[in-house]
This record gives C-alpha cells, sequence and structure tokens, in this order.
C-alpha cells in the first residue's frame, strides 16, 4: 500500500485550536490585545539568549515577511537607484521587495555546502550606491554574519536579515535577531511558527522601530488598538504614505502558542533530520552540512544528487512530496528580462539548484515515515 506523505503537515493541536476559538470570543479579531501580546513575547523570546543588546528591543508584526522586509528597507531609507546584495538562491520575495524602491538588487553567488550568500564574495559587489546586505538564512542555518557584519561596518551599510527559515536558530551562541539591524522573519503556513500567514521585524533601533510601526497600518500615527481602547481617541493623522501590512488577533493567537512550542518543535524537526542524515551516511546522497558554530531550526532538509528530477518523481510514485529551494533568481523571467542576468552567471546556485531536493521535515513526520522516505531516497537516488 503507497503511503501518503506530504511535504508539510502543521503542527496544530487543541492548544491553537482553543486559542483561536477565544479570540473569536473576545469579538476583537483585527489587530488588537492578542498582537500586542504576541509582539511582546516573541521579542522577549528573541532577546532573551546571549547576544542580546540590554535595552532598545522591538518587535513590529506584519501580514507577511515580505511586508517586513518591505517596511524594513524603508526604515533603512532606501532610495531609487541604490543598489542591495542579496543572495540568487532565494526565493522571489527577497529581491521583490528591493524592487518596490526603483532600487537594484545585485546577486551574489552562494556556497555549496550550505547555500547561503558566500560572504567572500560580497565585498567585490560593493559600490557607491550600495546600501544594504540581504543576507537569507537558507533551510534555518545562519549565514557568516561576523565576515557580513565587518563589510557592512567598513562601508557603512545596513544589514537586513531575511530569517523566513530561522526559528529557532542561533550563530556562535547569539540568537537570530540579535546581530542585523532589522531581521525579518515569517509566519507561513510551512514556517517553523506558523500563523497561516504573517510576519514580525525586530531591531533595537527606536527609528526604525517607529518607522516600520506607523507604515504597516497606511501611515497612521495611532494604531487601531490604540483608537478602539479608553486610551485613545478617533482622532488620528496619517504622517506618511503608509500600507495596509497589520496582522490580526487571530493570527497572533497561533503564534503565542507556537512560541511557547517553538523548541519541542524544533526538537521533534531534529529527530526526524538525524534519521535522514545517519541513513545518507557513505552514499551517494549529499546530505545538509550544518556548522559545527551554528544551531539550525531545521526548517528544511535539502539533498544534492545527481538525477534530481527523477528522484523527484519516484518519490511521487510512492506517496513522498518533494519541494525545491529554491529556483535561483537569475533564471527567473522577469528578473533575467529586467537586469540581464544570464544561466550561468553564478555557477554555485546552478549547481545547487540542479541537484537540489527538499525532503519532508516537520514535526508530526513520525520515526516509521522518515525512514520509510530515507529508504526510497536511497532506492533511487543517484
Amino acid at each position: 500500500m503507497t503511503r501518503n506523505i506530504p511535504f508539510h503537515r502543521v503542527h496544530i493541536t487543541d492548544d491553537e485550536i482553543g486559542a483561536v476559538i477565544e479570540t473569536l470570543r473576545s469579538g476583537w479579531l483585527t489587530m488588537g490585545p492578542k498582537t500586542v501580546e504576541f509582539e511582546e513575547k516573541f521579542r522577549d523570546y528573541i532577546f532573551a539568549g546571549p547576544g542580546a543588546p540590554p535595552e532598545n528591543r522591538f518587535s513590529v508584526s506584519f501580514n507577511s515577511a515580505t511586508a517586513a522586509l518591505h517596511l524594513a528597507l524603508k526604515a533603512i531609507g532606501l532610495q531609487s537607484g541604490d543598489e542591495v546584495i542579496i543572495p540568487t538562491n532565494t526565493f522571489v520575495a527577497t529581491a521583490e521587495v528591493v524592487t518596490y524602491f526603483g532600487a537594484v538588487p545585485v546577486l551574489c553567488d552562494v556556497e555549496y555546502d550550505t547555500h547561503n550568500i558566500d560572504a567572500a564574495k560580497i565585498e567585490a559587489l560593493v559600490t557607491p550606491r550600495t546600501r544594504a546586505i540581504i543576507p537569507v538564512h537558507y533551510g534555518g542555518q545562519m549565514c557568516d554574519m561576523d565576515e557580513i557584519m565587518a563589510i557592512a561596518g567598513r562601508h557603512g551599510l545596513r544589514v537586513v536579515e531575511d530569517a523566513a527559515h530561522c526559528l529557532p536558530s542561533a550563530y556562535k551562541g547569539r540568537r537570530v535577531g540579535t546581530i542585523g539591524d532589522i531581521t525579518c522573519f515569517s509566519f507561513y503556513a510551512t514556517k517553523p511558527l506558523a500563523c497561516g500567514e504573517g510576519g514580525m521585524a525586530v531591531t533595537t533601533n527606536p527609528d526604525f522601530a517607529r518607522t516600520m510601526k506607523i507604515n504597516r497600518l497606511h501611515g497612521i500615527s495611532r494604531d487601531a488598538w490604540d483608537r478602539y481602547t479608553d486610551k485613545g481617541t478617533w482622532y488620528y493623522e496619517v504622517v506618511d504614505n503608509g500600507h495596509k501590512y497589520n496582522t490580526t488577533d487571530l493570527q497572533s493567537a497561533l503564534g503565542i502558542t507556537q512560541l511557547a512550542k517553538l523548541g519541542q518543535m524544533q526538537a521533534m524537526r531534529q529527530t526526524v533530520a538525524g534519521i535522514y542524515t545517519a541513513a545518507f551516511a557513505g552514499s551517494a546522497v549529499i546530505a545538509p552540512v550544518i556548522r559545527a558554530d551554528r544551531e539550525t531550526s531545521w526548517h528544511l532538509y535539502a539533498i544534492k544528487v545527481n538525477n534530481r528530477d527523477a528522484l523527484m518523481g519516484k518519490l511521487k510514485e510512492n506517496g513522498i512530496s518533494t519541494s525545491l529551494h529554491f529556483i535561483p533568481v537569475h533564471r527567473q523571467p522577469y528578473y533575467a528580462a529586467r537586469y540581464g542576468y544570464k544561466p550561468g552567471d553564478y555557477p554555485v546556485a546552478e549547481k545547487i539548484y540542479a541537484r537540489s531536493v527538499s525532503l519532508p521535515i516537520y514535526p508530526d513526520l513520525s520515526g516509521e515515515d522518515a525512514r520509510y522516505v530515507a529508504g526510497k531516497v536511497l532506492e533511487y537516488a543517484e
């Protein structure tokens, strides 16, 4: 009998269901008290570990990580004609937000083992127009942040981290979110903390936090929650040309519950990763490499093989869903046409793209199913 193993299944229990029901019964569905609570608890979680600054800790919630990245770039003052260095091996949203300003996404090749931006190749891309670097922490493993921050310091650049995959993760004992100027997280349905949709930005810069908070809700100087409680009034002022990027209390109720389980869910994914890695040792399958000074969320488990397409087809025949992360930005028709990127410009990313397969890895994937996946990979991989 063929099994049915999806690429992802969200970890939802009676805790999450109860939290949403409680919020529905409260009568407040949009941004309100649960959103405030979620922001505060998320801020305290990120800045609780080593490396956290003693003060000026801020978190701002959004309806997506894309929105968080967009307003993070607005907060640092990105302008038309500026350049932002990003890895080509990322989801298109990382490049997309740069183009919102009429700025240019400058692509950088990546490391073959980690799939992260190659810090050794960044500095050669810096020009007088470069304004920022967006490192993308692939699969949950953080980039070489010491080297990236040093480059940014030498050239007066801002660092906006794309940490969509990265809860919980750490770099040299420092929790993700405590290193760059602004760090942006995703709460999409497949992410380690899942709200269906949603995002968060954290920063230690009060001006950045204020700009993002105002601009997530039409540029209004007061949030809806403040205006519709006894703390606020009906009067509001539009002080910037903002966006409709706020999250809701329904999403935040899920987020609060999932945040409390992050460690537990990471341990469950790590168990699956351990089964895979042990099974692939000594085989033709190249397993993910996690560096000794990093802790990964294990959001992704991306292997490399020589017969990517054939393997994915065989796994599908055997009831196993897989995915690919990512089709490089320079291969996307829009970006190739607009900026002149060509296949072959980024050879390491091309090699990864040709060989990479993302296997199922999520908290509720049983050990039995993980061993079944590993066995089928070994059966068909070349």
